[in-house]
């Protein structure tokens, strides 16, 4: 039986971006919204799980947690709305 690792982003009750990565999803937004994982989503509960995406391998899921920690707000909300096309935009904007 093979594992499956996730990267996910949550949105906190400031409405500031976390990301992040797991090999159980449920578990994890649990102890975050208890409280219970580092202390930046600890003062900004409750979070609320906006994306999600499943990788054969912790090393996929920790490399794209780190890609996405490095990305801009506006490059995070096309992520949750699904909207590659202006990720593409926002990639080429930031490079050029």
């Amino acid at each position: 039986m093979s594992q499956d690792y996730y990267a996910y982003l949550l949105r906190c009750a400031d409405g500031s971006y976390y990301a992040g990565h797991t090999d159980d999803i449920d578990l994890r937004i649990g102890q975050h919204n208890q409280g219970l994982l580092g202390d930046y989503t600890r003062r900004r509960r409750p979070v609320v799980l906006v994306w999600s995406a499943r990788f054969a391998t912790r090393d996929e899921a920790f490399a794209t947690e780190r890609k996405i920690k490095g990305w801009s707000r506006a490059k995070k909300e096309a992520l949750i709305a699904g909207d590659w096309k202006k990720i593409n935009l926002l990639s080429r904007n930031r490079q050029g």
